[in-house]
């Protein structure tokens, strides 16, 4: 078996495991990756973020072209299939896999294809693919193996009408009706897709409400716009058991009810991905979702090693997941841009698409904090009706003295694009995050961005 010596082992190559493991190597260390997949990109390139995301964007297009009064006037509208969608998504995956690829290429990080197992807590062997077990001694390790769909036990996840938001990307027909349990970010994105393809949708909420760490606003008003597109919500329904035959799926719920669908896709959870790395061998502990527990500078209680991703839980982001990579590579060697990832604007891939930053206003009013709202609705906006894109509106909250910006909400097209804007000036230090900023800056006509000289003008006139 051969031995191999790194100043810097990465577990995974998703967001987390790519920025570590380039940061680390731009700091003239020696790096290894180990992707236990065939391909590097890991959950967020293969299961998760890119092909989710690619598959609404195609949906979108759909929809869009489907209600356009100009393209009736040239023909029918066009349905197309869930596979027929997806293979569109599959081509953006084969693009990533190709670009991150290069990346390892031109920073001269090995990586090793395989499966790895702590031997102690800087050995770690990897029964690669290809050569067989390996060895890589390490100084530093950094565990960011992601996540996976909590399944359990009680549903039978092999049968052909169950899935989870993995195996949904394995779908070859599309159901006529579906039930997705779980109305997390996951549950609302798949059934804004699956509603969009023209399939009947019902979305189970084991909670009171939808995303409720989201200003209520944005959540009624993403509750109508599901509603709106045919998805039947359930709010307080937690299931018994899952019954499935050759025909569909019959979903019992501890209320009584009998659910019946095509299909059933579970999506209520994840768990993280450490079994069999032998966290037992350095006495290194999970939570009950396998999550590894980590301090400010993303290190766990055993001190050579590091953990960032989905693996440590919040906020289970690709973007935040980025960053705490390579804060936890600058951590190690005590480089700057080691600080700890607190604050992360949401991005919700639902359609239409929600974004925030910041306090919510119920947040705002338990902590009594005075503030004020400033709303632009895109309906009344110029880019928006130049693209038929009128539904949604961006929403500020301000300090009603200071004017201080607290919290950008946004729901609609571009909303991920749009929150930015807001984002930039409420990290301004001091007296430069301020509400003035819209209202004396020149935005360009007609864009969406302009959405926020309306809104800070509406808010201001609130309060002067």
């Amino acid at each position: 078996m051969t031995t191999r010596h790194y100043d810097v082992v990465v577990l995974g190559t998703g967001p987390a495991g790519e920025g570590a493991a380039m940061s680390a190597a731009k700091a003239g260390k020696r790096v290894a990756v180990i992707e236990a997949s065939s391909q590097v990109g890991g959950s967020c390139t293969h299961l998760g973020t890119i092909p989710s995301k690619a598959l609404r964007h195609a949906v979108k297009e759909i929809i869009a072209f489907n209600t356009n009064p100009m393209f009736r006037d040239i023909g029918e509208p066009r349905w197309f299939s869930f596979p027929k969608v997806l293979d569109r998504a599959n081509r953006v995956i084969d693009q990533q896999v190709m670009g991150r690829t290069e990346y390892y290429a031109r920073n001269r990080i090995d990586i090793y294809f395989g499966k790895g197992k702590f031997k102690d807590a800087n050995t770690i062997e990897v029964n690669t693919y290809e050569k067989g077990p390996e060895l890589l001694v390490a100084k530093k390790v950094v565990i960011a193996t992601g996540s996976r769909p909590y399944r359990p036990a009680n549903i039978d996840f092999s049968h052909p009408r169950i899935y989870c938001s993995d195996t949904i990307l394995s779908l070859s027909h599309t159901p006529r009706s579906l039930i997705i349990y779980g109305a997390g970010v996951i549950g609302c994105e798949y059934a804004s897709i699956f509603c969009g393809l023209g399939v009947r949708v019902e979305l189970i909420n084991p909670a009171k409400k939808l995303l409720s760490f989201l200003d209520d606003e944005i959540t009624d008003a993403l509750s109508y716009h599901l509603r709106d597109g045919g998805v039947l919500i359930r709010h307080n329904e937690t299931y018994d058991s899952v019954e499935t035959t050759e025909r569909g799926v019959v979903m019992h719920m501890a209320s009584g009810k009998k659910l019946r669908a095509d299909a059933l896709l579970f999506c209520n959870g994840r768990s993280g991905n450490t079994d069999n790395l032998g966290l037992e061998s350095i006495n290194l502990d999970v939570n009950t979702r396998g999550q590894l527990a980590v301090n400010d500078t993303y290190q766990t209680q055993v001190e050579n090693v590091y953990a960032a991703g989905d693996v440590i839980g919040w906020p289970s982001l690709a973007s935040a997941a980025y960053d705490q990579g390579r804060a936890a590579a600058a951590n190690m060697f005590g480089a700057a841009g080691g600080e700890f990832i607190s604050e992360v604007p949401t991005g919700i891939y639902t359609i239409p698409e929600i974004s925030s930053v910041g306090k919510t206003e119920a947040e705002l009013t338990a902590e009594k904090v005075p503030y004020e709202v400033g709303r632009a609705f895109f309906k009344n906006t110029a880019r928006a009706q130049i693209t038929g894109e009128a539904v949604g509106m961006l929403k500020i909250l301000f300090h009603r003295e200071s004017l201080e910006l607290l919290g950008i909400h946004c729901f609609g097209d571009q909303a991920s694009e749009i929150v930015h804007i807001g984002q930039a000036i409420m990290k301004q230090p001091g007296e430069q995050n301020t509400l003035k900023y819209f209202l004396n800056t020149t935005f360009n006509y007609p864009t969406m961005a302009e959405a926020y000289r309306v809104a800070a003008l509406n808010g201001f006139n609130r309060v002067f």
